[in-house]
Protein backbone atom coordinates (compact mmCIF):
# COMPACT_ATOMS: atom_id res chain seq x y z
CA UNK A 1 0.00 0.00 0.00
CA UNK A 2 1.28 3.47 -0.87
CA UNK A 3 2.37 5.42 2.16
CA UNK A 4 -0.65 7.18 3.66
CA UNK A 5 -0.38 10.68 5.21
CA UNK A 6 -3.39 9.97 7.42
CA UNK A 7 -2.06 6.64 8.65
CA UNK A 8 1.36 8.21 9.31
CA UNK A 9 -0.30 10.84 11.52
CA UNK A 10 -1.84 8.11 13.67
CA UNK A 11 1.46 6.20 13.78
CA UNK A 12 3.30 9.27 15.02
CA UNK A 13 0.86 9.62 17.92
CA UNK A 14 -0.35 13.07 16.85
CA UNK A 15 -4.06 12.22 17.19
CA UNK A 16 -6.22 13.00 20.21
CA UNK A 17 -8.09 10.39 22.24
CA UNK A 18 -11.40 11.60 20.81
CA UNK A 19 -10.28 11.19 17.19
CA UNK A 20 -8.66 7.80 17.83
CA UNK A 21 -11.95 6.63 19.32
CA UNK A 22 -13.86 7.95 16.31
CA UNK A 23 -11.46 6.13 13.99
CA UNK A 24 -11.91 2.95 16.03
CA UNK A 25 -15.66 3.27 15.48
CA UNK A 26 -15.20 3.64 11.72
CA UNK A 27 -15.91 7.38 11.72
CA UNK A 28 -12.61 8.14 9.99
CA UNK A 29 -13.28 6.48 6.67
CA UNK A 30 -10.44 6.48 4.14
CA UNK A 31 -9.93 3.80 1.44
CA UNK A 32 -10.66 0.23 2.52
CA UNK A 33 -7.01 -0.90 2.68
CA UNK A 34 -6.01 2.15 4.68
CA UNK A 35 -8.95 1.79 7.05
CA UNK A 36 -8.16 -1.87 7.69
CA UNK A 37 -4.57 -0.95 8.57
CA UNK A 38 -5.82 1.86 10.82
CA UNK A 39 -8.27 -0.38 12.68
CA UNK A 40 -5.61 -3.05 13.18
CA UNK A 41 -3.24 -0.41 14.55
CA UNK A 42 -5.90 0.86 16.96
CA UNK A 43 -6.50 -2.62 18.39
CA UNK A 44 -3.08 -2.12 19.99
CA UNK A 45 -3.90 1.33 21.38
CA UNK A 46 -2.78 1.98 24.97
CA UNK A 47 -6.35 3.01 25.85
CA UNK A 48 -8.43 -0.15 26.48
CA UNK A 49 -11.64 1.53 25.30
CA UNK A 50 -10.12 2.43 21.93
CA UNK A 51 -8.51 -0.99 21.50
CA UNK A 52 -11.78 -2.80 22.33
CA UNK A 53 -13.80 -0.52 20.06
CA UNK A 54 -11.45 -1.13 17.13
CA UNK A 55 -11.67 -4.88 17.76
CA UNK A 56 -15.50 -4.76 17.70
CA UNK A 57 -15.48 -2.75 14.48
CA UNK A 58 -13.19 -5.28 12.83
CA UNK A 59 -15.39 -8.15 13.99
CA UNK A 60 -18.41 -6.44 12.42
CA UNK A 61 -16.83 -6.60 8.95
CA UNK A 62 -17.72 -9.76 6.99
CA UNK A 63 -14.76 -12.12 6.66
CA UNK A 64 -15.25 -12.20 2.88
CA UNK A 65 -14.76 -8.42 2.71
CA UNK A 66 -11.61 -8.64 4.82
CA UNK A 67 -10.27 -11.47 2.62
CA UNK A 68 -10.73 -9.33 -0.49
CA UNK A 69 -8.85 -6.41 1.11
CA UNK A 70 -6.05 -8.75 2.20
CA UNK A 71 -5.60 -9.71 -1.45
CA UNK A 72 -4.56 -6.11 -2.10
CA UNK A 73 -1.61 -4.10 -0.84
CA UNK A 74 -1.91 -4.40 2.95
CA UNK A 75 1.13 -4.90 5.18
CA UNK A 76 2.52 -8.36 6.04
CA UNK A 77 1.71 -7.72 9.73
CA UNK A 78 -1.97 -7.16 8.90
CA UNK A 79 -2.10 -10.32 6.80
CA UNK A 80 -0.46 -12.28 9.63
CA UNK A 81 -2.96 -10.94 12.18
CA UNK A 82 -5.92 -12.20 10.18
CA UNK A 83 -4.18 -15.46 9.24
CA UNK A 84 -4.04 -16.20 12.96
CA UNK A 85 -7.83 -15.90 12.95
CA UNK A 86 -8.19 -18.14 9.91
CA UNK A 87 -8.87 -15.31 7.46
CA UNK A 88 -6.68 -15.34 4.33
CA UNK A 89 -6.45 -13.31 1.09
CA UNK A 90 -9.10 -14.37 -1.35
CA UNK A 91 -10.59 -12.97 -4.53
CA UNK A 92 -9.87 -9.61 -6.10
CA UNK A 93 -9.46 -6.41 -4.07
CA UNK A 94 -12.58 -4.22 -4.32
CA UNK A 95 -12.66 -1.62 -7.06
CA UNK A 96 -13.14 2.02 -6.13
CA UNK A 97 -12.22 3.99 -3.06
CA UNK A 98 -15.04 3.15 -0.64
CA UNK A 99 -14.16 2.47 3.01
CA UNK A 100 -14.94 -0.82 4.76
CA UNK A 101 -17.00 0.95 7.42
CA UNK A 102 -18.36 4.48 7.17
CA UNK A 103 -19.63 5.91 10.44
CA UNK A 104 -18.30 9.38 9.63
CA UNK A 105 -20.55 12.37 10.39
CA UNK A 106 -22.81 13.63 7.62
CA UNK A 107 -21.58 16.81 5.99
CA UNK A 108 -24.02 18.97 4.09
CA UNK A 109 -23.19 19.70 0.47
CA UNK A 110 -22.12 23.26 -0.26
CA UNK A 111 -24.73 25.49 -1.96
CA UNK A 112 -24.05 25.81 -5.70
CA UNK A 113 -23.73 29.61 -5.47
CA UNK A 114 -21.56 29.70 -2.36
CA UNK A 115 -18.71 32.24 -2.39
CA UNK A 116 -15.21 31.47 -1.09
CA UNK A 117 -15.77 33.55 2.07
CA UNK A 118 -18.94 31.59 2.80
CA UNK A 119 -17.02 28.33 2.29
CA UNK A 120 -14.42 29.49 4.80
CA UNK A 121 -17.13 30.49 7.29
CA UNK A 122 -18.99 27.19 6.89
CA UNK A 123 -15.84 25.12 7.39
CA UNK A 124 -14.75 27.27 10.34
CA UNK A 125 -17.96 26.24 12.11
CA UNK A 126 -17.21 22.51 11.80
CA UNK A 127 -15.53 20.38 14.46
CA UNK A 128 -12.44 18.33 13.58
CA UNK A 129 -14.40 15.13 12.86
CA UNK A 130 -16.58 16.94 10.31
CA UNK A 131 -13.57 18.63 8.71
CA UNK A 132 -11.92 15.22 8.31
CA UNK A 133 -15.10 13.83 6.76
CA UNK A 134 -15.26 16.79 4.39
CA UNK A 135 -11.59 16.32 3.49
CA UNK A 136 -12.42 12.76 2.41
CA UNK A 137 -15.73 13.41 0.64
CA UNK A 138 -15.86 17.10 -0.26
CA UNK A 139 -15.13 19.07 -3.39
CA UNK A 140 -11.79 20.26 -4.68
CA UNK A 141 -12.68 23.82 -3.58
CA UNK A 142 -13.37 22.59 -0.04
CA UNK A 143 -10.10 20.67 0.03
CA UNK A 144 -8.26 23.84 -1.07
CA UNK A 145 -9.53 25.47 2.12
CA UNK A 146 -8.94 22.44 4.36
CA UNK A 147 -5.33 21.96 3.19
CA UNK A 148 -4.56 25.22 5.04
CA UNK A 149 -6.14 23.96 8.28
CA UNK A 150 -3.82 24.31 11.31
CA UNK A 151 -4.70 20.76 12.45
CA UNK A 152 -2.26 18.24 10.96
CA UNK A 153 -4.75 15.40 10.85
CA UNK A 154 -7.11 17.51 8.73
CA UNK A 155 -4.41 18.29 6.17
CA UNK A 156 -3.32 14.64 6.24
CA UNK A 157 -6.92 13.65 5.52
CA UNK A 158 -6.99 16.00 2.53
CA UNK A 159 -3.84 14.40 1.13
CA UNK A 160 -5.33 10.94 1.78
CA UNK A 161 -8.64 11.74 0.09
CA UNK A 162 -9.68 9.16 -2.51
CA UNK A 163 -10.57 12.10 -4.75
CA UNK A 164 -7.04 13.50 -4.78
CA UNK A 165 -5.21 13.34 -8.12
CA UNK A 166 -1.83 14.49 -9.46
CA UNK A 167 -3.24 17.73 -10.89
CA UNK A 168 -4.65 18.73 -7.51
CA UNK A 169 -1.46 17.72 -5.71
CA UNK A 170 0.55 19.92 -8.09
CA UNK A 171 -1.79 22.85 -7.34
CA UNK A 172 -1.30 22.34 -3.60
CA UNK A 173 2.47 22.10 -4.06
CA UNK A 174 2.40 25.59 -5.61
CA UNK A 175 0.58 27.15 -2.66
CA UNK A 176 2.60 29.55 -0.54
CA UNK A 177 0.09 29.45 2.32
CA UNK A 178 0.29 25.76 3.20
CA UNK A 179 2.48 24.41 6.00
CA UNK A 180 5.94 22.95 5.46
CA UNK A 181 4.51 19.69 6.76
CA UNK A 182 2.10 19.49 3.80
CA UNK A 183 4.93 20.11 1.33
CA UNK A 184 7.11 17.55 3.10
CA UNK A 185 4.41 14.90 2.80
CA UNK A 186 4.05 15.58 -0.92
CA UNK A 187 7.81 15.61 -1.47
CA UNK A 188 8.26 12.22 0.20
CA UNK A 189 5.48 10.47 -1.73
CA UNK A 190 7.11 8.45 -4.52
CA UNK A 191 3.90 8.12 -6.54
CA UNK A 192 3.32 11.89 -6.64
CA UNK A 193 6.95 12.62 -7.48
CA UNK A 194 6.58 10.62 -10.69
CA UNK A 195 4.56 13.59 -11.95
CA UNK A 196 6.88 16.27 -13.32
CA UNK A 197 4.46 19.11 -12.55
CA UNK A 198 4.43 18.12 -8.88
CA UNK A 199 8.25 18.06 -8.75
CA UNK A 200 8.56 21.44 -10.41
CA UNK A 201 5.94 23.03 -8.16
CA UNK A 202 7.80 21.78 -5.07
CA UNK A 203 11.15 23.04 -6.37
CA UNK A 204 9.70 26.51 -7.05
CA UNK A 205 7.86 26.79 -3.73
CA UNK A 206 10.08 28.76 -1.30
CA UNK A 207 8.43 26.98 1.66
CA UNK A 208 9.54 23.52 0.56
CA UNK A 209 12.30 22.31 2.94
CA UNK A 210 15.61 22.95 1.19
CA UNK A 211 16.91 19.40 1.59
CA UNK A 212 13.88 18.11 -0.30
CA UNK A 213 14.13 20.77 -3.01
CA UNK A 214 17.79 19.89 -3.53
CA UNK A 215 16.88 16.23 -4.05
CA UNK A 216 14.48 17.26 -6.82
CA UNK A 217 16.98 19.42 -8.75
CA UNK A 218 18.69 16.50 -10.44
CA UNK A 219 15.38 15.44 -12.01
CA UNK A 220 14.50 18.78 -13.59
CA UNK A 221 15.10 19.61 -17.24
CA UNK A 222 17.55 22.27 -18.40
CA UNK A 223 14.85 24.86 -19.09
CA UNK A 224 13.47 24.68 -15.55
CA UNK A 225 16.95 24.60 -14.00
CA UNK A 226 17.73 27.86 -15.82
CA UNK A 227 14.50 29.34 -14.50
CA UNK A 228 15.38 28.34 -10.91
CA UNK A 229 18.92 29.67 -11.27
CA UNK A 230 17.54 33.21 -11.55
CA UNK A 231 14.46 32.87 -9.32
CA UNK A 232 14.87 35.27 -6.37
CA UNK A 233 11.96 33.66 -4.51
CA UNK A 234 13.75 30.35 -3.88
CA UNK A 235 16.48 29.93 -1.23
CA UNK A 236 19.98 31.08 -2.25
CA UNK A 237 21.48 27.60 -1.93
CA UNK A 238 18.89 26.17 -4.32
CA UNK A 239 19.39 28.96 -6.84
CA UNK A 240 23.18 28.53 -6.70
CA UNK A 241 22.96 24.76 -7.09
CA UNK A 242 20.66 25.16 -10.10
CA UNK A 243 23.16 27.58 -11.65
CA UNK A 244 25.99 25.06 -11.18
CA UNK A 245 23.98 22.27 -12.76
CA UNK A 246 23.19 24.45 -15.77
CA UNK A 247 26.89 25.24 -16.16
CA UNK A 248 27.86 21.53 -15.95
CA UNK A 249 25.26 20.52 -18.53
CA UNK A 250 26.48 23.07 -21.09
Amino acid sequence: MERSPLLDTFKRGEVTHELRLLAAQGAVAPRAEEQLELLVMLTGDADPEIAATAERTLESIPASDVSAILAGGVSPDTRARFAAKGIFPSGAPPAGDAPLVDASPEVEAAPADEKELSTLQRIAGMNVAKRIALAMKGTREERSVLIRDPNRIVTAAVLSSPKMNDTEVASIAKMANVSEDVLRIIATNRAWLKNYSVMLALAKNPKTPVALSMNILGRLNEKDLKMLSTDRNVPDVLRTSARRKVAIEK
